[in-house]
């Protein structure tokens, strides 16, 4: 990357659906910083998001409640070079601006995120937490609860998040790992433990496979999306 990204603004772009009871927490989490921008893109929420989110003075923006459709309407609109993907019931490490910056830096590097810790207890969220931290750095898989950034030169290269209902983030780091490298930041986002505690941790993990191998088999996007809400995966 010859571009000297030292100040470079990163757009920190947060889809959110329904998130009043997260998004005061990760916005002033992010606050603190400077050169920083966040936009927050709302999928239609029924609840306080989007006031708390406009009573914090961010850019708040509406979109149709699709995760990949929010995210790139979100860097449509950003001013920085460098775009920052956040879940709403995600924390950012101190000083993750600084880290982003030196880490885009590097040779051969078009994107990055964070390692992930789980906010909750027990020995089955940490054997999660061991096989992201080796997926994404042996495999360079890192996925979008791991708050993925990268610059907006290469993401329009890319052609932005593909607009599917599910797998957006793994599909994008795959178009990214043709190009350069993911670089992985020891650093831990913090993610909260709902969506494993739904179903239960194992049942999650394995559901979540599952949903990989029918991607990865030609399974079309909109019908693992399908099986996914109506709680269809064979028994899950």
């Amino acid at each position: 990357m010859s571009q000297n990204l030292n100040m470079a603004t990163i757009s920190i772009i947060i889809p959110t659906l329904n998130e009043a009871g997260n998004i005061k927490q990760v916005i002033t989490n992010i606050q603190p910083r400077t050169n920083i921008e966040i936009i927050v893109v709302d999928g239609g929420s029924q609840d306080d998001t989007v006031a708390l989110a406009e009573s914090f003075g961010v850019k708040v923006i509406s979109s149709s409640p699709s995760r990949a459709l929010q995210m790139n309407a979100g860097a449509a609109i950003a001013n920085g070079n460098i775009l920052l993907f956040l879940h709403a019931d995600t924390r950012l490490p101190v000083g993750f601006d600084e880290m982003i910056r030196s880490v885009l830096q590097q040779p051969g590097v078009v994107a990055g995120a964070f390692t992930l810790r789980i906010d909750g207890s027990g020995l089955p969220l940490r054997l999660v937490e061991l096989g992201v931290k080796w997926r994404s750095h042996f495999l360079q898989m890192p996925y979008g609860d791991q708050a993925i950034f990268i610059t907006k030169e290469f993401f329009i290269q890319i052609g932005y998040f593909p607009e599917i209902p599910i797998m957006e983030d793994f599909e994008l780091i795959i178009r990214l790992k043709h190009i350069g490298k993911i670089a992985i930041i020891s650093a831990s986002v913090i993610t909260s433990a709902r969506r494993w505690m739904q179903k239960g941790v194992i049942k999650t993990t394995l559901i979540n496979q599952i949903v990989i191998i029918a991607y990865l088999l030609g399974i079309a996007p909109e019908q693992i999306r399908t099986w996914y809400r109506q709680g269809k995966f064979w028994g899950f």
